[in-house]
């Protein structure tokens, strides 16, 4: 397993952005597709988007919509969440979450495939 640290949360105010960063540690880590994931106050966490090993192929949430990128940067072992036009719905906890893959292809959209997590980040967008 690889053990993941997020950072890059903070208060920003609707339609503004944020980059998120969750480092891993390991030698491993581009043998694993990435994942992120949010929980926002009194709801479920929720799948936001996912990127494959080699950062080829990437699946984002219907709500996304366009507004967030993620990418991976295998040689810091550090994936990013680029969040822009931010809202209040986008309030929450976000998490990175590792996936083994057997393939270069392969992504993960449901938290049982994902095998470490990271602590969380929070991100507030005030109303």
């Amino acid at each position: 397993q690889v053990q993941l640290v997020e950072s890059g949360g903070g208060l920003v105010q609707a339609g503004g952005s944020l980059r998120l960063s969750c480092a891993a540690s390991g030698r491993t880590f581009s043998s694993y597709a990435m994942g992120w994931f949010r929980q926002a106050p009194g709801k479920e966490r929720e799948f936001v988007g996912t990127i494959s090993t080699s950062g080829a192929i990437t699946y984002y949430a219907d709500f996304v919509n366009g507004r967030f990128t993620i990418s991976r940067d295998n040689a810091k072992n550090t994936v990013y969440l680029q969040m822009n036009s931010l809202k209040p719905d986008d309030t929450a906890v976000y998490y990175c979450a590792a996936a083994p893959s057997a393939t270069i292809y392969y992504i993960g959209t449901a938290m049982y495939e994902y095998e470490s997590w990271g602590q969380g980040t929070q991100v507030t967008v005030p109303s």
